[in-house]
């Protein structure tokens, strides 16, 4: 499935169970591990973890088995990793604490890390 594709797929699952504050993330410069990250925060842990879940049903209905799924116990942070694109959801305060937008924003880029180790 393109990055696209994907990127819409896991807002409207996002969005059809009312996640607050959906944020999409271009790290692909910044990392090889993943091209996109989507940031949502959920009312409680038990809107985390049902947002977190309808993530992982709508990815694998369209053919998609989720690579893992981290946090689903204590459901303040749930991690779903699809491969190119991760979807973190968050409790509001757990959100806010970590700060994941900030981190990955003044990230440098794997390319700069190179250059300034003398990689190639």
């Amino acid at each position: 499935m393109q990055n696209d594709s994907l990127k819409t797929l896991v807002v409207e699952a996002l969005e059809d169970l009312k996640a607050k504050d959906v944020a999409l993330l271009d790290v692909s410069r910044l990392t090889s591990v993943t091209d996109l990250m989507v940031v949502a925060s959920g009312t409680s842990t038990r809107h985390v973890a049902a947002l977190a879940d309808n993530v992982v049903q709508q990815a694998k209905a369209n053919g998609i088995q989720p690579l893992g799924v981290e946090g689903q116990a204590g459901s303040d942070w749930v991690l779903v990793d699809l491969g190119d694109l991760v979807v973190h959801v968050m409790l509001p305060e757990t959100r806010q604490l970590y700060d994941l937008e900030r981190l990955w924003a003044d990230l440098p880029s794997d390319a700069e890390q190179q250059q300034e180790h003398g990689g190639a």
